[in-house]
């Protein structure tokens, strides 16, 4: 009986055992934490591009009785002073910036300095309504050189390494213009010039996506819209010897508008690199 009992001790005792591995909790091991790309940090960077735009230069003068041209000339300057010209260029310079990223959300603000290379030039002319067949001649010129720009940028991560962003701000550029005026009734001659830095503005949008290592490609396009320049002139004179007309007042002005296309390399400094399970 002894023996028995013990036997059965020992088959209980084994199966216990058996049943207490059974019920041992398992462990698996932790999964490797991936990296995601954070937008936040400065970057500096280069971009080039295509810029196509319009500038509007106008010249007008007034009626004087005591001036030199007759009341029907003054509309008719107007109208062929009223010129359009048009530029395109290829476009290119340097980017610098910093973000905040806020989940999915980017802030930030960006900076630029880039070759513009907008030029162009118009010529009208027209018969005197008042003297045919003697005629006048308006000549416009319009150039800016560089253009640069301060920009606020709002975007949304359509994937951890991929932005899609609008931007906008203040855009700053040289503007050249040059005006002369011409007759065949008396050799008349008048001119003007315009050196100006316009303040005017720009918007749009663009798309930017992370390849590693700080490094991203940007596709951008930008409206630019430098407002209006004037200016006023009282050297009017005609005949030989020549006679002066101050009080034919003449007044020119531009604008320029451009669109801007551009691809861009940035590099970001440093900036934290987020864990994700």
């Amino acid at each position: 009986m002894k023996k028995l009992a013990l036997a059965l001790s020992l088959a209980l005792f084994g199966t216990a055992s058996a049943l207490a591995a059974d019920m041992a909790p398992a462990y698996t091991k932790a999964p490797v934490m991936a990296p995601v790309y954070s937008w936040t940090g400065f970057y500096i960077g280069g971009n080039v591009g295509g810029a196509w735009g319009s500038a509007d230069p106008t010249t007008s003068t007034v009626h004087s009785p005591v001036g030199y041209f007759a009341p029907s000339s003054v509309p008719a300057i107007a109208a062929v002073g009223a010129q359009n010209v048009n530029s395109s260029s290829v476009t290119g310079g340097f980017t610098a910036g910093y973000n905040w990223q806020v989940d999915r959300v980017v802030l930030g603000i960006e900076g630029d300095i880039n070759y513009f290379g907008f030029k162009g030039s118009a010529t009208g002319s027209a018969v005197y309504p008042c003297c045919a067949p003697t005629t006048f001649t308006v000549n416009s010129s319009v150039s800016s050189d560089w253009l640069a720009t301060i920009r606020g940028r709002l975007g949304v991560l359509a994937t951890p390494n991929w932005l899609l962003y609008a931007t906008g701000g203040v855009a700053i550029a040289d503007v050249k213009a040059n005006f002369n005026f011409t007759d065949t009734f008396a050799a008349a001659t008048e001119s003007a010039a315009i050196r100006d830095t316009r303040v005017g503005w720009t918007a749009g949008v663009g798309s930017e996506y992370a390849v590693g290592n700080g490094w991203s490609l940007k596709a951008e396009y930008l409206y630019v819209d430098l407002g209006r320049s004037t200016v006023t002139s009282t050297n009017l004179a005609a005949f030989v010897p020549a006679i002066a007309y101050p009080s034919n007042v003449y007044t020119h002005s531009v604008d320029i508008r451009s669109n801007i296309v551009r691809l861009g390399l940035n590099y970001k400094f440093g900036g934290p690199v987020v864990a994700k399970y």
